[in-house]
Parts: structure tokens; sequence; C-alpha cells
């Protein structure tokens, strides 16, 4: 049946974006004035991924403290996630940090520690901004709008990002049109997985453009082939849709009408060029997992991130030219049941964040099977963290700080901040203290990995942020190192690289095959070699021919620096490689045996 244009415009609600479906997933794409070049007159061809955990997650049910574990435990003790001596223990995430940095991963995030270990996480400790109320809707606004407590934007710290960069064109007029010289971007500019139109990517007096659609194969179909009027031939002479009332000349609603027109001219081509990027893309080998294997709630055993990861990795491949994406997971706010009763190990919360580690783990191995691993960045937000102390229904109440992750191949590594630095010095510690304003993460990651110039950073970008003496702004005085601001400059945090040597050096701190001794050897000799998890570790000799000729280690080790002496008794004097492999590390080195 023919559907008609009143029909196609039903589906298209003010102040939202375009969002339809790939693959079952709903999209939006985000089109607004002065982004059009983002693509092609970009410095910098960087996607950045911002994942969204809805809800205000438990830090410390992520990110176990170490050296304060027993003041951790007293004020959670129906909530606690065991010692590594115990059954489904934390995972020590990295022994090589200053204890106060130290930290266990929740049993069900072994992912992230593989992430870490190959230096593709970073996390930053005591995230927030001063003040935070603690409301869902408000605090997410905040953290969107890239302002303090007291701050009403209307628009996103993304969209003026966005808006500042690309100037001087304008959606929809010079979007998607031949016409505009030097513009030659197709894609959307930014990419919302859902069906919510978010604050961040908003820019002031703009207004955001929807269609709601249920697949991309229907979303084509609907605008090229049943809607009604494309293709009369009327339409190559006369706008068939009639033309706005005069009194509509001069009035906000004039904007609004044509806004709506302009997204019926272009709708076709967003329908084109996406599935084109979709199809393009090919699905990948690599597997997403589906599904929590422990006990939860049934509502939380399904991993709602894996599709949308998926679809984000897919049209990148397909050369989707976008280059802000949104992805979202929900279910945080546990005040309630966070845990299993029988084993706090389990539940809810720990099954999302089994979602979130093992789907990010397979973005990062499909990013790489498509080339795209040094492109791509992800940064977590929540609106806010919980308190320190859990309640009586196996659950924590809203807070202040948490913690934010980096994933992908920029990230620098490591653990920003202490671990258990809470806003009281006594139990029951109430909040974890504020340690970095959270714009202070989204500053260093504009600049070190989008190109962005610290003077937009501060003036255009996060313009009321520059006062280090008022209590709502000045982002600058409010790092983890307790560095002091001028009111011109964000403090710089080591979070994000784009420098190989730095990634190599983070590695070759954690993980090393030294040099064996004696060298050259005679009837034996020493394996040194040091890891940073418990992994099995094979060390394997070779000849000169690629012929493996001996097993020199094989077992399961523990954390840390290892000696084993080799028997070399039998092997022909000659050149020779060792290599050791252990998880994601392989190093090889050459070693002389004489006779």
């Amino acid at each position: 049946m023919k559907k008609s244009r009143r029909d196609f415009l039903k589906k298209l609600p003010l102040a939202m974006s375009i969002p339809f479906t790939l693959g079952g997933i709903p999209f939006k794409a985000l089109g607004q004035g002065l982004l059009a070049k983002i693509a092609e007159a970009s410095a910098t061809d960087k996607v950045l991924v911002i994942l969204q955990m809805h809800g205000g997650n438990d830090g410390l049910n992520c990110l176990i403290p170490v050296e304060r574990y027993s003041d951790y435990f007293s004020v959670r003790q129906n909530i606690a996630i065991p010692t590594p001596n115990k059954k489904r223990g934390y995972v020590n995430l990295d022994s090589t940090l200053p204890i106060e940095t130290q930290v266990g991963l929740h049993p069900d995030m072994q992912a992230m520690k593989h992430m870490y270990d190959a230096g593709k996480m970073t996390v930053v400790q005591g995230v927030s901004y001063k003040q935070n109320n603690g409301s869902h809707f408000r605090g997410r606004d905040i953290s969107f709008m890239g302002g303090g407590f007291n701050d009403y934007f209307d628009s996103g710290w993304l969209g003026r990002y966005l808006n500042e960069t690309y100037a001087p064109y304008k959606y929809p007029e010079d979007f998607l049109n031949p016409t505009v010289p030097g513009n030659q971007m197709r894609d959307p500019l930014a990419l919302e997985l859902g069906n919510d139109t978010s604050l961040i990517f908003h820019q002031s007096d703009s207004i955001p453009t929807s269609i709601s659609l249920s697949s991309v194969p229907g979303f084509y179909d609907l605008i090229s082939k049943d809607l009604e009027g494309f293709e009369d031939e009327i339409a190559e002479i006369l706008d068939n849709r009639g033309v706005p009332p005069v009194g509509l000349d001069g009035s906000p609603y004039q904007k609004e009408m044509e806004w709506i027109l302009g997204l019926e001219d272009k709708s076709r081509d967003y329908s084109e060029i996406l599935y084109e990027r979709y199809v393009a893309g090919k699905a990948s080998n690599i597997v997403y997992p589906e599904l929590y294997p422990f006990n939860a709630p049934q509502g939380s055993l399904h991993n709602p991130l894996s599709h949308q990861l998926k679809m984000v990795a897919r049209l990148l491949g397909g050369g989707c030219k976008t280059r802000v994406f949104l992805v979202k997971i929900g279910g945080f706010d546990t005040h309630a049941d966070q845990v299993e009763k029988y084993d706090s190990t389990m539940g809810g919360h720990a099954a999302l964040m089994y979602h979130i580690s093992t789907a990010m783990n397979a973005f990062l191995k499909d990013l790489k099977g498509r080339g795209l691993e040094n492109e791509v960045l992800t940064i977590t937000t929540s609106e806010f963290g919980r308190r320190v102390d859990s309640n009586g229904s196996y659950g924590t109440d809203h807070g202040t700080a948490g913690p934010l992750f980096i994933f992908g191949a920029g990230a620098s590594g490591g653990v920003v901040g202490e671990a258990f630095k809470t806003a009281d010095a006594t139990a029951p510690y109430g909040n974890l203290a504020m340690q970095v304003d959270y714009r202070n993460v989204y500053a260093n990651i504009l600049r070190t990995w989008m190109g962005v110039t610290d003077d937009k950073i501060m003036n255009k970008i996060f313009p009321d942020s520059r006062d280090p003496n008022n209590e709502q702004k000045g982002i600058m005085n409010q790092a983890s190192d307790g560095g002091t601001a001028d009111g011109t400059k964000f403090v710089e945090m080591p979070i994000v690289t784009t420098s190989i040597t730095d990634k190599e050096g983070f590695v070759g701190d954690r993980f090393s095959l030294e040099d064996c001794y004696p060298n050259p050897a005679v009837t034996k000799t020493t394996i040194h070699f040091k890891i940073n998890s418990a992994y099995d570790v094979n060390v394997d000799l070779y000849d000169v021919k690629g012929i493996k000729v001996k097993e020199m280690v094989k077992g399961f080790f523990t954390p840390g620096t290892h000696k084993v002496e080799v028997d070399l008794t039998g092997i022909p004097a000659g050149n020779y490689i060792y290599q050791l492999k252990s998880g994601f590390y392989t190093e090889a080195k050459k070693l002389v045996i004489k006779k």
C-alpha cells in the first residue's frame, strides 16, 4: 500500500534527530547547523565513541581498592567482592602501580584485564563535578552539556565542538548539497544508537530532525518507492507539498517548517548512503557475546551493547565518515538487588560490567580486523557514582564521583587517581571524593585525540569553566595531581596518546622477555621473563629455518618476574631463536649454543 507524505511526516517529531534502524537497531542521524564539513574538512580522521552507562555506575563494584580492602569490606559486607584467594575473587589489575592506585577488577571483567594488559584501557578515578546533585536526568544533562551544577545550556559539548570546528556551514541548506564549495560530506555528522536524542550533540539555536523507522531496507523503500509524490512528474516543476502560509514569514514556526521540508528533501540521501556503508562494511567474523553466563535477573542477561558496537564497526568498515557515535547501556540504578543474595559476585550489576567488558573487547578486535584499530577511541560516561556504603537491600544509593573508562589503541593505559579516596575520612565514608572534573577528561581527549586547540577548548567548547576561583567552574584546579590553574588552560592528564612509543613503553614495563644467561650457552641457560597477569606461558626454541627444536618453558605463572633454568643437552651448536608467548604478548630473542 502506498504511504502518503502525511504518513511520512507523522514520523518526524520536532526537536529530534534522524532515528532509523540498521540490522534492527534504532539509529539517529544527527546533522545540525555548522556541522557539514566534519569528515572531509577535519584535520583528523579520529573517531570518538561515547558509551553511556545510564543510572549511575557503582565504581566500587567494578574496581575494588587493594590497599584499603578491609575498609571497603567493612561498609559493604553484603555486596563486597572477595579477595583473590577466594572463589570468584577480584582480579588484580596492575601490581606495578603505586599501592594507593592499585585496584582489583570484578571477576566478570576479565576482558577488561586483557585490554588493559595490551595497553588499550585507561581508568580515571573520582570523576564528577562540584556539587553533584545526584539526579539522573539533570545529571545526564549536565554531563552532556559540559557545564556545572547550576548551568542550563541548550547545547552539548560535542555539539559546540563540531559547531566551532566546521563553521560556517549550516544545516540543512549546506548539508548534502553539491553546490556548496568544499563540502563533500555525505554521511551523518553523528550517530546515536537508541530511541532518544541526547543533548550532547545539540547546538545553540538549532532544530534537530528525526525519522523513526524499523530497518535500513524499510527506510530506503519508504523514501524511494512507497512515498507517494516522489516520482510524480509534477514534482519536477512544482513542489507538490504546497507552500507554507504567508503568515509564517519571520515567525519561529517558519524555521521549523523549513526544517521539516528540508529533512524530507534529504531523507533519500541518508537512506542510500547509510545502506551503502552497511552493505560495504560486510559482517565480521568476530563473535560479540550476547548473554551473561551466570545468575542475574532475566532482564539483565542480554547484552545490549554487542549489536550497537558491531554496527558502529561495520559502518566504519564500509567507509562511513561519521566521526562521533553514542552507544548506550542502562540498568545502573542499583538501589536494590545489585548482587545475588547468595553470591555477591553475580547479579544485575555484574552482568552489566560483563556486557561492557566483553562487547568492548570484541569491538576492538573487530576494528583491528578492519584496519581501524588506531582510529577509534571509546570513553564511558555516567551521570554520577554511588555511595561507598551499601544499603540493606543488597544495593547502593546515589553518590557523586565514580570511575571513567577509556578504551582503544589511543588509551595511554594505567590508572589515574586513588582507588579509595572518600569524602569523609572515617566510616561510613559517604561518597567517593571528586578527584577530577569530568570536563578536564573531555578537554584532554578533544586536544590529544580530536586535535582541538586549547583556545577553542577553553573559550568555545567549555567557556564557562575558565574561572579557577569559582566553586562551580575552574575545571583546571581539580586534577588528581593537585595542580593549580591560572584560568587559561586545563590540566594535562596522561590518559590518551597517539604515540606508538608511549604504548610500547606501557606494555614493556609490565611484560618482557630478558636476555637469557649464559648466552652463548653450552648445556643450560636461564630464561628470565616478566608478566603482569596470571597467564599460561610458553617459551619455545627454533632453529634458523623456523623449525621448533625444544619446548623450553610451558606452564601457568602468576604475575611478576620469573626465572626458569633450561637444559640444552643434546641440542647441536648453532644460532637459535627463543620465543615467549603469553596471552596477547609475544617476544623473541637470539640464543647461541656452543659445544
